[in-house]
């Protein structure tokens, strides 16, 4: 299948690296976030508000049944609970791309559209519990990724040297 699959806290850039990976390979980045706003024509916002977390990721095993059965040779960006999908290893190659808390909220804040960043993401909305899921999470990301990168004050283009893909 050959596919790349990219986790880590929200905010880390996972998209971002994706879209850069996608340039220099040639290889479609497809974003999970992107194809669950596609089907349910709503922001995850959105979602979140109207039908809870719960129904949320429903759709991500919805998503992750089809990537499993229809995606080849592509770099896919997660959500950040993603990795929690029982399918994930068969998706693809997975690539935890690690960096601090605080990295996060500053690469977020630094954005020029930072309001807007920052209010898309549901989970972030309550700081205090944002840092319990990310604390929660770290160890998951680790367990489940065959390579980590950290990509803490890294540019894209020393990431994607890390990834040996440049």
């Amino acid at each position: 299948m050959n596919n790349i699959v990219l986790i880590g806290f929200m905010g880390v850039g996972k998209g971002t690296i994706a879209r850069e990976l996608s340039k220099r390979s040639g290889l479609f980045a497809i974003d999970t976030d992107d194809l669950i706003e596609s089907l349910e024509n709503k922001k995850i916002k959105k979602i979140f508000a109207d039908n809870g977390e719960k129904y949320f990721r429903e759709l991500e095993k919805k998503c992750a049944l089809w990537l499993q059965k229809n995606v080849k040779n592509s770099i896919i960006s997660t959500g950040g609970g993603f990795y929690k999908q029982k399918n994930i290893k068969k998706i693809g190659r997975i690539i935890y791309l690690e960096s601090s808390f605080e990295s996060i909220l500053k690469r977020l804040n630094a954005h020029p559209n930072a309001q807007k960043k920052l209010a898309k993401r549901p989970l972030l909305q309550d700081l205090k519990k944002a840092k319990e899921i990310y604390k929660i999470r770290i160890s998951e990301y680790e367990k489940l990724a065959d390579i980590t990168i950290n990509v803490e004050n890294e540019t894209i283009k020393n990431i994607i040297k890390k990834l040996s893909l440049d």
